[in-house]
């Protein structure tokens, strides 16, 4: 079984067989050594949430048995018996182990050579500071008084000494002269010694209070790790108390007599056991009170015009505050059918669904040839306080921000990248039962937010009358065009076409920066419509926030309810994404929702998270509580969507997923304002950042050149009294939707047809 390792930094990973006891021996278990640390899991997903074991290397002791095996021990309390899978990886265990204890002393010697300066001082240390501080500022200015009056007692010696026509007074003035120069160099000596003693001080005080500073820093960072850590595994042992608990009140089954020497991470080691009980769990249900259009919990807007939605933004923070108080009367339990399942069929299930339903639907025999990776991130330094402190309070489409903090690509390609699992779309194509396709059509909008758990580059900002073609109609069966249609507010227009199904929306945002986080609303309405069954969904995104944007790693949570509507019987799904909390009982990220017909029946109940997968069960039956509140029975639960593996060594390569990195890739024939022509983009991705910033500072000067002749064209255009028609998008134009009567841009048709032709000539010199 080889083994999968990883080494970033001072950072090591990788499979350990770890012996657990007698009866079960060895089992493999996956180890990080990270911050003279050694921590391991059951697998890689529990990093998350569970960690099993940790080992302090500072006081460990390594040392090896044979060829493959090695034990850590810490004096007798703690020890690790561990075994690799061949004697090289055995020795590169034990090297990283041997530099991190290295490491780990140095550092422990280290802060504690410093333990007297990461005191915290007292009052009376820094009054007696800056008192040695102003008493040495004194005497500098006392020194700097006395040179300035012995310099022009000297000059004056000096001047008369040259006035002087009697030789008989040389001798007694060239006395006072070096009398005068005398005073003038002790005073200078003086003076530089003050300036060496101020420096001195001011240098050991200013060193110590950094040291000061970066210790509180650190400690800071280490505390929040370890209360989210704590927080995590809280929430963990109350899940697995809870599904102990009710499966010994149910089946009456009688614990296992413990075995001597057991570890306790196997102490729930049930693989082959049987579960019969039934799961239980809650689903947000639609609000009874809504008003018309999407109701959507932290970046909710009436459904209007998105030039009218900045005048909405208000009444969020109320409609919010009303969503939480109204929260216990729109949940419903769920539970779930018994089944019985065994470690055997559950990982044939996952097989089957991993290599059938979740691969594209469409032979990739006849597909291009398309590039797997793209060129390394550099590693450039740059100031983020420098930046960021000018830009709160400001919006993100505003402000210049460097490549540096971005991702070599285009918010149009981002866009379109939510096109990753588009077979959710094939599936729900084929569907003839309404309420079952609005399930994959929730598993799809689910689907686009998987990738920013890693993906927090910022896109670079389309250009007024910028484009992105995707023409993946050979391998994937879809085809997508993208074309910034507006710059203040900025506004994109993406239409695509599918086998069998038409997808298009209107993508604008409010985005602030606080400082601590930057918190992105999504505006505009996506829309979807089936040729086969003719029903036409919309729905509108959950609001998206960046925390620790100054201090700290960067995550990314999405929150916030959506209502996926079908305009033509009336059916939805109600999802809601759980806002991420460290106290929280909740599973993080998690996705709940309950498709509805027009009359408010159950149809289907979804769980899961928007970064792993969703699953439906169908609504077998539906009661209610003592409360009065509904209770459905479901039956077993199949998956709708599951995320697939990101490639290796994504993490030098932006953490692009497959789609992501040939999104850029250079192709023939497209139009000339297409974003892959964008030369600050292509710079960026080439590695040479410095170029990039100054290319994109030229495109944005010549933007705004652009905007000032327009104006300029209106201000005559009004003076002269003649009509004058705004910017027009050229492949997209905006008209009253029929199904929701909104006004939004929608694609004409003549994209594709001017590609065959290769008749360009409309289209503006953006680059």
């Amino acid at each position: 079984m080889a083994d999968s390792k990883s080494i970033q930094g001072d950072s090591y990973k990788g499979w350990l067989y770890k012996w657990t006891n007698y009866i079960k021996g060895y089992q493999k278990r996956w180890f990080v050594l990270q911050n003279g640390l050694l921590s391991y899991y059951r697998n890689q997903a529990e990093m998350a949430h569970t960690c099993r074991g940790t080992i302090n290397l500072a006081n460990a002791f390594i040392h090896t048995e044979d060829s493959c095996s090695f034990v850590i021990s810490n004096g007798g309390t703690q020890s690790f018996h561990l075994k690799a899978s061949s004697e090289v990886e055995r020795q590169r265990w034990v090297t990283a182990l041997e530099l991190a204890k290295a490491r780990a002393i140095s550092m422990m010697e280290s802060d504690s050579e410093d333990d007297e300066p990461h005191t915290q001082p007292d009052k009376n240390e820094f009054q007696n500071t800056l008192r040695t501080l102003g008493s040495k500022l004194e005497d500098l200015n006392t020194c700097n008084d006395l040179i300035v009056k012995h310099g022009a007692a000297l000059q004056k010696s000096l001047s008369e000494l040259e006035l002087l026509d009697n030789p008989g007074e040389t001798a007694p003035r060239i006395k006072c002269v070096n009398e005068r120069a005398t005073l003038f160099r002790i005073t200078s000596n003086a003076m530089i010694n003050a300036c060496a003693d101020y420096l001195d001080l001011a240098q050991s005080q200013g060193r110590r209070w950094q040291r000061m500073l970066q210790h509180e820093h650190d400690q800071r960072l280490r505390l929040e790790e370890m209360v989210e850590q704590i927080a995590k595994q809280h929430s963990s042992l109350e899940k697995l108390a809870r599904k102990s608990l009710a499966a010994n009140v149910k089946l009456d089954i009688n614990p296992k007599p413990g075995v001597p020497g057991s570890d306790s991470d196997d102490d729930d080691d049930f693989y082959d056991a049987v579960d019969e009980h039934a799961e239980e769990f809650q689903v947000a249900l639609p609000h009874k009170k809504k008003p018309p259009g999407h109701r959507r919990v932290g970046s909710d807007i009436s459904q209007v015009s998105i030039e009218s939605l900045g005048a909405t933004l208000g009444r969020q923070e109320a409609e919010s505050s009303e969503s939480e108080s109204g929260k216990e009367e729109d949940e419903a339990k769920v539970i779930s059918a018994a089944r019985k399942t065994s470690a055997n069929s559950v990982k044939n299930m996952r097989n089957n669904l991993s290599s059938q339903q979740l691969t594209p639907t469409l032979d990739r025999k006849m597909a291009r040839k398309r590039r797997k990776t793209i060129p390394e991130r550099p590693n450039y330094s740059i100031n983020l306080w420098s930046i960021m402190k000018n830009c709160i309070g400001k919006d993100l489409s505003k402000i210049p921000m460097p490549v540096n903090f971005g991702e070599p690509l285009s918010m149009l390609q981002r866009l379109i990248e939510e096109m990753e699992y588009s077979e959710c779309l094939d599936k729900a194509a084929q569907c003839d039962d309404p309420t079952e396709q609005l399930t994959h059509i929730a598993a799809f909008t689910v689907s686009a937010y998987a990738i920013t758990t890693i993906r927090t580059g910022k896109p670079f900002n389309p250009l007024l009358g910028e484009t992105y073609e995707c023409d993946r109609m050979d391998d994937l069966g879809w085809r997508s065009l993208a074309e910034q249609v507006s710059h203040h507010p900025p506004i994109a227009a993406i239409h695509t076409e599918g086998k069998g199904w038409t997808m298009w929306q209107e993508f604008s945002m409010s985005s602030k920066f606080r400082g601590k986080y930057l918190q992105i609303i999504p505006l505009g309405t996506s829309h979807l419509a089936f040729t086969r069954s003719g029903n036409h969904y919309t729905w509108r995104k959950v609001t998206l926030t960046v925390h620790n944007i100054i201090v700290g790693r960067l995550w990314v949570d999405n929150h916030g309810e959506m209502d996926i509507v079908n305009h033509t019987n009336g059916d939805q799904c109600h999802l809601k994404y759980s806002q991420y909390s460290y106290f929280s009982r909740e599973t993080p990220r998690k996705v709940t929702g309950v498709v509805t017909d027009k009359g408010g029946n159950a149809h289907w109940v979804l769980t899961g998270t928007w970064d792993e997968k969703i699953e439906g069960a169908k609504v077998l039956s539906t009661t209610t509580s003592s409360k009065g509140k509904p209770v459905f029975e479901s039956g077993p639960a199949k998956t709708l969507w599951r995320r697939r593996k990101i490639p290796a060594g994504h993490e030098r390569m932006y953490n692009f997923t497959p789609l992501a990195i040939e999104l850029n890739e250079p192709e023939e024939n497209v139009a000339p304002t297409d974003s892959r022509l964008r030369p600050d983009q292509r710079l960026m991705e080439l590695g040479e950042w410095d170029e990039a910033n100054k290319e994109k500072v030229r495109l944005e000067e010549k933007q705004r050149a652009a905007r000032r002749r327009r104006e300029s064209q209106v201000e005559r255009s009004l003076a002269e009294g003649n009509a004058f028609v705004g910017y027009q998008p050229l492949w997209f134009q905006k008209i009253k939707e029929p199904t929701t009567g909104n006004l939004t841009h929608t694609y004409n048709g003549e994209y594709w047809p001017v590609k065959e032709r290769q008749d360009w000539s409309r289209c503006p010199d953006l680059f």
